[in-house]
């Protein structure tokens, strides 16, 4: 076995436990993700295994050091490109033995890497970062950047074990598509977090990781999805069953209450008849009442019994099933021209944006994908297609629609309200206060959250919350405007925006390089750009 964790647990300085008594292994040269719900601890787990934080208890096996890319890069910034591929030190020796300088630290610095200049090469050439010096500091490189000289590293390091956490972010669809190929050919034992449906496909093993065990599935995501599905059913046939049960029971109880009343009033009426002493009446009496309580008694625990089960199933469906949370619907003819662009372009100065001019429609009731690499202006023609910004070049015609905007940072949120003020604000329904609270409670924000500034919040429940802000509004969109926005959340949180934009009857303005999502919301026209 290649990674082997045994007994591995980690607690936080403040004494909360994020997860205990971990055992799971992926074998030499396999590929596994780690899936699990937002703040289960899935890059605590890798950091761990990286030797970058140690475990509370438990220990890791590893035949080697694993070579680590970390999900944020911001820390690394004051670090040269060459400094961050690993191969500073190297390089330099090797210049100085070039140069002539045969002093013995700088052999022992180079320690017989004497083609790493051309791994370096090759590294930065596959990855599409040439146009990089290696004196660079990352300070000054995109989000996508910074990860790909990271990944090059891996090329560059030819490391036994790799460790990637979130590696897609900050990558478009072309650095994506280097991303799955550099997977598919490595032979490194790999062990990967990420929410990109895509890149979980690739890897043959899916642990998911809960607070006090790994479960492994031997498969990618579809398998463990498929498989998940298959719990979803069983434990709603279960749940089916139980609440006949319940019901039986409950029906049960009241035929015997009833037919004991009865009885005891028939038995009532013979003893007066038969002038039975009242002392015996009496006795007759209690020891009836004795016998009616017992039998409750038992129907009750039974019926009681049945029930903790019929909420521990609920419960347990509701951990499975993700939220299905019901936009409203616009209430514009589907076909309505609502963007026109005729030769369209953009630019600050005499350069135009794009090289060729656009031209397009966008109708009510489509769905329409704005693709590109990093930089090909997808956000600039948002704006223009929003009437914020107006074309350098041809005409563009923007008829009146109503829009509401998700990005990846969700900043239609104000992150210093709580959640229950940032429902009030949509509140334009004129809900009462209990009616808020049903709405938030009904989209799994508990009573404990209400108070919770938005800042505080993950992205699932950012992008949720946002969601019961539609509810909670008066105005439907004509417009859904997503903007990466499945980015910062995790697989659970993806399907519930899945699910709602599928089934929402507006128009959908999508900017995204998940291709999952992008099949999955049925995407009808693409605006390719660069």
């Amino acid at each position: 076995m290649s990674i082997v964790a045994n007994a591995l647990a980690y607690t936080h300085p403040d004494r909360e436990i994020l997860f205990q008594n971990l055992h799971f292994s992926v074998p030499k040269g396999g590929k596994a993700s780690v899936v699990g719900h937002n703040g289960v601890g899935k890059s605590t787990l890798l950091q761990v295994i990286a030797g970058r934080i140690p475990p509370s208890a438990g220990e890791v096996a590893l035949p080697e050091p694993p070579y680590y890319v970390p999900q944020h890069l911001g820390q690394y910034d004051n670090l040269s490109v060459a400094e961050a591929l690993g191969v500073a030190g190297k390089l330099q020796a090797l210049h100085a033995i070039l140069a002539g300088d045969a002093a013995p630290e700088h052999f022992a610095a180079l320690n017989d890497d004497w083609d790493v200049e051309e791994r370096i090469g090759a590294a930065m050439q596959f990855w599409q970062l040439q146009h990089l010096g290696l004196g660079q500091p990352l300070g000054s490189l995109s989000g996508g950047e910074k990860t790909k000289v990271f990944l090059a590293g891996a090329l560059v390091q030819q490391p036994g074990v790799i460790l990637l956490d979130e590696p897609s972010n900050h990558l478009d669809a072309a650095s994506r598509r280097l991303l799955y190929e550099f997977i598919g050919r490595s032979k490194a034992t790999m062990l990967v977090v990420s929410h990109d449906r895509a890149l979980l496909n690739l890897v043959q093993l899916t642990l998911e990781l809960t607070p006090t065990a790994v479960e492994a599935y031997g498969g990618n995501y579809d398998f463990y999805h498929e498989q998940k599905q298959t719990k979803v059913a069983a434990l709603q046939a279960q749940l089916d069953e139980k609440q006949k049960t319940l019901h039986q029971a409950q029906h049960k109880a009241r035929e015997l209450a009833e037919q004991r009343q009865k009885l005891e009033v028939r038995g009532k009426a013979q003893g007066l008849k038969k002038g039975l002493p009242r002392i015996v009446l009496g006795n007759l009496k209690s020891k009836a009442e004795q016998s009616s309580a017992q039998l409750k008694e038992a129907h009750q625990e039974k019926i009681g019994g049945i029930s903790h089960e019929v909420q521990q199933l609920r419960t347990q469906l509701q951990e499975y099933k993700p939220l299905k949370i019901d936009l409203s619907q616009s209430e514009l003819h589907r076909g309505k021209v609502l963007v026109e662009a005729e030769a369209v372009n953009f630019g600050y100065g005499e350069q135009p944006l794009w090289p060729a001019p656009l031209t397009f429609q966008m109708r009510s009731g489509s769905r329409v994908r704005i693709a590109g690499p990093n930089g090909a202006g997808k956000t600039t023609l948002l704006k223009l297609m929003l009437g914020q910004l107006q074309p350098t070049a041809g005409r563009m015609q923007v008829a009146g629609f109503r829009w509401f905007y998700i990005d990846q940072d969700y900043s239609m949120l104000d992150n210093q309200l709580s959640v229950f003020e940032q429902i009030q604000r949509y509140n334009s329904r004129g809900l009462l206060e209990h009616e808020l609270k049903t709405v938030l409670h009904y989209h799994q924000f508990p009573r404990e959250v209400w108070e919770r500034k938005c800042g505080g919040l993950s992205g699932g429940e950012k992008m949720k919350l946002l969601l019961c802000c539609l509810t909670a509004s008066n105005n439907a969109p004509d417009v859904l405007i997503l903007d990466e926005p499945t980015n910062n959340l995790d697989l659970r949180s993806q399907q519930v925006l899945t699910n709602s934009v599928k089934d929402f009857g507006g128009s959908v303005l999508l900017i995204s390089h998940d291709q999952y999502f992008v099949d999955e919301i049925g995407v009808d026209t693409t605006i390719t750009l660069g």
